[in-house]
């Protein structure tokens, strides 16, 4: 089985490698979790937030390089906008039909689940695995998706992307923030100083 863990990852940080990696680790039946990228919306101004989408790509690659549990999936870039969650597992279905994937989702989208697109056929045909979010305490799972929804007790972090651009905007080092290589690569390339978001 496969774990998709869908993301912007703008930058990608440790609190999504760890994730990752207690899911590939700690569900039963996961081979491996791919981090599935988002792509970027056309209707943001990318400002100086948010990353191109090759650029938080590269970042990803870098985060799972050598690693046999986590891999990059990239699929959804070459999918038209806007694109549900749902259209990308049949995609991957039909890229990898000897494989089984499942979607991992924090419990801050658990509490929403109800109001994406064709949610039901996602924990149905697919299931779910859900981690915990600050703020978010993990609800009891209905009866009626016993077996189709996982929850995987990762360790809470508290760091987000945006606190990390704020702080390479203001001249912080986050490099032990990061996965190895990525604040470097960040550096290097001016992401996220205000009006140089990259391209």
């Amino acid at each position: 089985m496969i774990a998709l863990m869908g993301g912007s990852y703008n930058p990608v940080h440790i609190g999504h490698m760890i994730v990752a990696s207690c899911v590939a680790q700690w569900c039963e039946g996961v081979e491996q979790t791919w981090m599935l990228l988002s792509p970027q919306n056309p209707l943001k101004s990318s400002g100086c937030a948010l990353a191109g989408d090759m650029h938080r790509l590269e970042m990803l690659r870098m985060a799972c390089a050598g690693s046999g549990l986590l891999d990059v999936c990239d699929v959804e870039l070459s999918m038209p906008c806007p694109n549900y969650t749902i259209d990308t597992l049949h995609r991957l279905k039909r890229m990898y039909p000897g494989k089984d994937f499942r979607l991992v989702i924090g419990a801050d989208n658990w509490a929403i689940i109800d109001k994406w697109r064709s949610y039901e056929e996602i924990i149905r045909d697919f299931g779910l695995i859900v981690y915990p979010r600050p703020g978010y305490p993990i609800p009891e799972i209905p009866e009626k998706w016993a077996g189709c929804v996982t929850v995987v007790p990762a360790p809470t972090v508290e760091i987000s992307s945006t606190w990390l651009r704020d702080s390479i905007a203001r001249g912080m080092d986050v490099n032990y923030f990061l996965p190895n290589g990525v604040y470097h690569y960040i550096k290097e390339h001016n992401l996220y100083a205000c009006g140089h978001a990259g391209t």
